[in-house]
């Protein structure tokens, strides 16, 4: 029964429910004897003092209902798996080293933005240097015979001679919402000359930083209310399920017309260990939350979502799928641009939004806090579908 990848699934998604619900309390009542809780500044936000002292560092329990899970169940010599499992660990020890100085340094500002940018940098380059470099990574597809010699034969050809399989090393990805939409990142460099392609990383990598970072960024910006981040991450991580599901199953990829990636489907194991972890952390971090995830979980979740997309050559669905971190980084990015603008033009610093992160403006409108996340996680169900639609709609 081992060997069915939906088995393996299946038990990596209830083991890391297990692992969330159970260790997820014993998690917390150890943080409040240590007396491990937020320090909240007073924003003018309904019932925001009310979560001074919560306990927080809960990204702990996610990166451990990940972890535990896939180790068992998934095939380890796997270069996605592997790949994935790095991820987890080196942006959980940076939102660990985060949340270590803001609760134990008592300093509020935690971990020096530059050095998050650093390491969120450094996961990039790797992954961009395996996904081009590693000879495991590969695109297989069709290769059909040249009309000429379909002709010269006289008859139609047999279902196995009409394409041959090839194994292509490609830095290709998948563009939405056109019908041929396999697009190679080398094209960009061929003005260079006839050798453009060698230099494709040139293109590739800096762009999976950018990717990685944004991502991660995101989602430790949506990190501000009662399981908005955990819940938005869990409809986001089951819709990557699917897709990297469909991609590595060799029936669905050609009825679909999608790339075929051989071995990726074993990332369904993993992705199924990842919505488990945050479905279970969501039982102790909705409203009112018991535990927050701090840094250690809001910066791991956005660089696995990302990371996830680039090996499943999808990463261009990301502003539709995860359009909710996108609202909320481009809600910061417009609110401190304006007021820095304004306040050069005007002499005083005007701004668009009530308050940013967007959730926040919301919470200043007067609207609930438990009102808010429901209806983004509906909007985030919304864009979930539309990502799935991108299948058929060309």
């Amino acid at each position: 029964m081992f060997q069915y990848l939906s088995f393996r699934a299946a038990l990596a998604l209830i083991t890391s429910l297990l692992i969330g619900m159970v260790f997820g309390g014993r998690w917390i009542r150890f943080l409040k004897r240590k007396q491990v809780g937020e320090t909240v500044r007073d924003l003018g936000l309904e019932g925001q003092l009310e979560k001074q002292g919560t306990p927080t560092m809960g990204g702990l329990i996610i990166l451990s209902s990940i972890l535990i899970p896939a180790l068992l169940f998934a095939k380890l010599d796997n270069i996605y798996i592997i790949l994935m499992l790095f991820t987890t660990v080196w942006m959980g020890i940076i939102g660990f080293i985060d949340d270590y100085i803001k609760v134990f340094k008592k300093d509020k500002q935690g971990l020096r933005g530059k050095y998050k940018i650093i390491g969120q940098v450094v996961l990039g380059l790797i992954v961009g240097l395996v996904m081009y470099f590693n000879k495991n990574v590969v695109i297989r597809e069709k290769i059909r015979p040249s009309t000429d010699i379909v002709y010269a034969t006289n008859q139609q050809p047999s279902p196995s001679e009409r394409f041959s399989i090839q194994d292509k090393h490609a830095v290709k990805t998948t563009i939405p919402f056109l019908k041929n939409n396999e697009f190679n990142y080398a094209a960009l460099l061929k003005w260079i000359g006839p050798d453009y392609k060698k230099w494709a990383w040139l293109v590739f990598i800096p762009i999976v930083i950018l990717i990685i970072t944004g991502v991660s960024n995101g989602a430790n910006l949506t990190d501000g209310m009662d399981g908005l981040a955990a819940g938005t991450s869990a409809i986001i991580g089951a819709t990557l399920g699917v897709l990297a599901w469909i991609s590595g199953n060799i029936i669905f990829a050609d009825y679909l017309n999608i790339m075929y990636l051989p071995n990726v489907g074993e990332l369904a194991v993993y992705v199924s260990a990842f919505v488990g972890s945050t479905v279970g952390f969501m039982w102790f971090n909705t409203y009112p939350a018991q535990i927050f995830m701090g840094d250690t979980g809001s910066l791991s979740i956005g660089a696995i979502i990302a990371v996830f997309a680039i090996i499943i050559r999808k990463e261009l669905l990301i502003p539709l799928l995860c359009g909710i971190f996108l609202a909320e980084s481009i809600s910061v990015m417009l609110q401190v641009g304006y007021f820095k603008y304004s306040k050069k033009k005007y002499g005083v610093g005007r701004r668009i939004f009530m308050m940013a992160p967007l959730h926040h403006h919301f919470q200043k409108k007067g609207y609930s806090e438990p009102k808010i996340v429901v209806r983004f996680l509906i909007v985030g169900i919304a864009l979930a579908v539309m990502t799935i639609i991108t299948l058929k709609v060309r």
